[in-house]
């Protein structure tokens, strides 16, 4: 967005000069409040940087992106509802807005997938509040932005390739998707109305899930997201 002062200059020089500043407007998506306000008040602090709207579920980041027209949207992966994974593909696919993710965890292979669905930016929630400006400016220019620590762990993973032994990459993308509801508390009715499948369709998931993970119920399944780092443990504070 671009915002403009007039500037007289009395000495002639200038005179009637317009000058533009770029203003980067962000939309926050988290469902914990205390990191909204934290990660406002950095990006509010840059000058150059204006936070013009908040959402704590997938869905009204959805509805808030049209109606605010943000240049970026920072997203957390874990939230109620369809979760910041589909919200991010849905507002990809229509490109609506560029895509930071902002979460905990750095473990593969859920970074990769994200990247992969076109997210311009990958952070961990232990970042310094100069890197998040950064990535804001950077992805708003058209560059990718991607946390050091899971640079390192992509790079880690091209050289050695050791995250093939991963189960979860076995899983396609919507199969990921709707694991990473179930191991969130939802049954498939509730992820039937959500992705707007038929319940049969998310039982058929839910089987090919478990035979993929040799998983026998939701328990074992919420230890192996644990484990390769598709779930989420709480949000340390952030830094301000």
């Amino acid at each position: 967005m671009l915002s403009h002062a007039i500037v007289h200059v009395h000495n002639g020089l200038c005179l009637g000069k317009t000058i533009w500043n770029i203003v980067i407007k962000v939309l926050l998506a988290d469902d914990h409040e205390l990191v909204r306000k934290g990660i406002r008040k950095i990006l509010e602090s840059a000058g150059d940087i204006e936070v013009v709207g908040e959402a704590d579920t997938g869905e009204q980041a959805l509805e808030l992106v049209p109606k605010l027209q943000p240049d970026i949207c920072i997203m957390d992966k874990f939230m109620p509802g369809i979760g910041g994974f589909e919200a991010s593909r849905r507002i990809l696919a229509k490109g609506s807005a560029k895509i930071i993710c902002l979460t905990v965890y750095s473990d593969m292979p859920l970074p990769r997938k994200i990247l992969e669905l076109g997210a311009q930016g990958y952070l961990t929630k232990n970042c310094t509040p100069d890197e998040i400006i950064d990535a804001v400016r950077r992805v708003d220019r058209n560059e990718r932005y991607i946390s050091p620590v899971i640079a390192q762990r992509l790079a880690d993973e091209s050289l050695r390739k050791k995250d093939l032994q991963s189960p979860m990459n076995t899983l396609s993308e919507r199969e990921l998707q709707v694991l990473m509801m179930i191991v969130q508390g939802n049954g498939n009715q509730d992820i039937s109305d959500i992705l707007s499948l038929s319940p049969k369709t998310v039982s058929t998931y839910r089987s090919r899930i478990c035979q993929k993970l040799a998983a026998d119920n939701d328990v074992e399944l919420v230890r192996m997201a644990m484990r390769y780092g598709l779930l989420d443990p709480e949000p340390p504070p952030l830094s301000v």
